[in-house]
């Protein structure tokens, strides 16, 4: 099986298993315990967890608070960030993961007002629309950073520089930002959600970035119970999943300094130009430049993503979007707001290169892809 859908989730690497194992059993502290050294061990091997996954992002360790992934931090950021506020009113981009948009939604059936920016073609949203939405209630504005079905890069930068001006705090979703370069000061943002499965970490452990300085960025926990993470999440650390995530973000700092956002992007770009060739009717989805290195998002004219994904899945994983959208399969709201027709739409194909991508498998990929989008134009499977 080769594996084309990083977006959805990462292999857990096999250093991060490794560095995870002895939490499970003889290093089974809680890391809350203070009275004994089990307690102090877990206690310590949070923080190193802590400190590396700062070290990636640019920031300090105090201003990392561990969540159960990028979902829960989300929600944290955004209602946490309303909460404690005191001001109605939020911004956010017609392409965002469920996972912003749903909290967006909870907002407005509580009453708050809030505004979704559209996008252009490419799904790139302009600055200036974000200024120009700005109210004096304006409370958050939440963008993310690498959009999870068609890799465009937003200009997060420029949109926390123009909101930093006006005093509003901004939120950045950050999950899929594995293969592109995450430093919160570059960046200029007052939150950014990460999740540990999406960078070859275990699944079920997050973290939210949350500013504590020049200006710091004032939360209300959404539960409580222990005053855990500096009371703004409270529960039991799970400490085994904290150390993968740590040996996790170690391991992108290293592959980033290895070059290998270089070599995913040109597996992208063989990718593409080898289905161009062997299948007519192919087009891009999203930017062809502001584009994350390691997303792939192309319609193939008259061939429905559904058959296609069933005709290759022996051989090749693949999406035809979001795995969250995937459960309810709906239509692509991303897709969707670029402008994309329905028949569009229907034959778009995602692919997610990753860590352990090569060429022969790119190679492989554009054969049995290529060849069962022209069985089903000779069936006429639509």
């Amino acid at each position: 099986m080769i594996y084309l859908d990083h977006h959805a989730t990462t292999p857990c690497d096999p250093a991060v298993l490794e560095a995870m194992w002895p939490w499970f059993s003889e290093r089974f502290g809680n890391a809350a315990s203070r009275s004994h050294a089990l307690g102090h061990t877990a206690r310590a091997a949070v923080e190193d967890g802590r400190a590396a996954i700062a070290a990636w992002i640019g920031c300090s360790p105090k201003e990392v608070v561990f969540t159960s992934g990028a979902t829960e931090s989300n929600n944290l950021a955004i209602l946490g960030t309303l909460r404690a506020q005191g001001r109605g009113h939020a911004i956010t981009v017609a392409t965002e993961h469920s996972a912003v948009l749903d909290p967006f939604e909870a907002l407005r059936s509580a009453g708050l007002q809030t505004t979704v920016l559209p996008v252009d073609g490419a799904g790139l949203v302009s600055p200036q629309a974000v200024i120009d939405a700005l109210q004096p209630e304006t409370a958050l504005v939440s963008v993310m950073l690498v959009n999870n079905e068609i890799g465009v890069l937003q200009p997060v930068a420029q949109i926390a520089a123009a909101c930093r001006e006006r005093g509003v705090p901004v939120h950045c979703d950050a999950a899929q930002a594995s293969a592109v370069a995450v430093d919160v000061d570059a960046l200029g943002v007052d939150l950014l959600s990460l999740s540990a499965h999406k960078v070859y970490g275990p699944k079920g452990v997050g973290a939210l970035y949350v500013r504590r300085r020049r200006p710091r960025q004032d939360l209300t926990p959404l539960q409580y119970g222990g005053g855990h993470e500096r009371g703004l999440r409270s529960g039991t650390l799970p400490v085994p999943l904290v150390v993968g995530f740590g040996e996790a973000a170690r391991r992108v700092v290293a592959g980033h300094e290895d070059g290998e956002p270089v070599r995913i992007s040109a597996l992208r770009d063989r990718l593409l130009a080898g289905l161009s060739d062997r299948v007519a009717g192919v087009a891009l989805n999203g930017p062809a430049v502001h584009r994350a290195p390691n997303n792939l998002n192309v319609s193939i004219e008259g061939v429905e993503a559904q058959a296609l994904l069933m005709a290759v899945r022996d051989e090749v994983a693949l999406s035809s979007g979001s795995a969250c959208a995937s459960e309810t399969l709906k239509r692509s709201h991303v897709l969707k707001a670029l402008g994309l027709s329905g028949a569009r739409a229907q034959s778009s194909v995602r692919f997610g290169l990753g860590r352990t991508t090569t060429e022969a498998q790119i190679d492989r990929v554009i054969e049995v892809v290529s060849g069962a989008a022209e069985q089903l134009r000779m069936l006429g499977v639509e």
